[in-house]
């Protein structure tokens, strides 16, 4: 008999991978918790029934939503990241010597224990000593951040459940205050290209465009997510994504990638004219 996990997509569109087992299954205070192997991706975990990541894919976004942001701030000591329970942003960053401090801020402490056990390609540096994990919410967490952090990752879920404060105007408007005067935000921007998906891709970027004086959106292709083409946003007080990547400097480190590079940095960020209409929509 084949085993067969599917997501629907929109109402008329759904991608299905074949499972070979089911390795978990749970439910915590917030949501439910599966993880399957597959012949094709490796391990993948769901929340709520939605692809979080595979163990073929994942280093596509770990990369682009860290390695971005660390090739343009040229001194990142103190970070921030929200969500990312599953601890792939946590191994990308720790990848930097320089980094002296990454908090991380998850609302599912169940999420972390299950990824470290069943999902250790991700979940492998949270016993580095600079990691300092924190199980709450997110968003109150940042109310009281104030000058705090040179750079914050909001590696959320999609805006409903559990995830659906860290995609509203207080949130961004907390996260520009915990930022220090140079500071710089990244956070998943949703797929610009099913029409439910636009719709909560333009309104994160309004409320981004409202709060920060820089706000850029560059793209991402990644298999199983819906349409495999994705959005991530750069918000600063400082510097362009662009014009201040140091590249030489962040060539410098000979960090080993499998998707990022400060080639692809610079051509991320030429959008396709569907989705450069679709942001300058909200962002007059």
């Amino acid at each position: 008999m084949e085993l067969w996990f599917s997501e629907l997509h929109t109402p008329n569109v759904k991608l299905s991978v074949r499972v070979d087992r089911q390795l978990y299954s749970g439910q915590s205070k917030f949501q439910r918790i599966d993880v399957f192997d597959s012949p094709e991706f490796g391990r993948f975990l769901t929340l709520d029934g939605y692809m979080m990541l595979t163990e073929k894919d994942e280093f596509i976004y770990h990369e682009m939503i860290t390695h971005v942001p660390m090739a343009v701030h040229p001194n990142v000591k103190k970070v921030l990241v929200i969500g990312a329970g599953d601890g792939g942003v946590v191994r990308e960053l720790t990848r930097y010597d320089s980094i002296e401090q990454i908090d991380m801020v998850e609302i599912d402490e169940q999420v972390v224990e299950v990824c470290k056990k069943y999902l250790p390609k991700t979940a492998c540096k949270f016993d580095d000593p600079r990691v300092h994990l924190y199980f709450e919410d997110g968003l109150r967490f940042i109310r009281f951040q104030e000058n705090e952090y040179d750079l914050i990752i909001v590696d959320s879920t999609d805006p409903f459940g559990p995830g659906e404060g860290l995609f509203t105007k207080e949130f961004y408007g907390n996260c520009f205050k915990a930022l220090k005067e140079d500071g710089i935000m990244v956070n998943q921007h949703e797929s610009p290209y099913y029409d439910a998906d636009a719709t909560a891709c333009k309104r994160a970027h309004k409320r981004i465009v409202e709060s920060f004086p820089i706000s850029r959106v560059y793209q991402v292709h990644i298999p199983t997510y819906p349409s495999g083409h994705w959005l991530f946003g750069f918000a600063s007080k400082k510097y362009h994504p662009v014009d201040d990547l140091d590249a030489e400097r962040w060539n410098a480190l000979g960090l080993k990638t499998g998707y990022y590079t400060t080639n692809l940095h610079r051509g991320a960020f030429c959008l396709p004219a569907y989705v450069e209409e679709l942001l300058e929509s909200v962002e007059s």
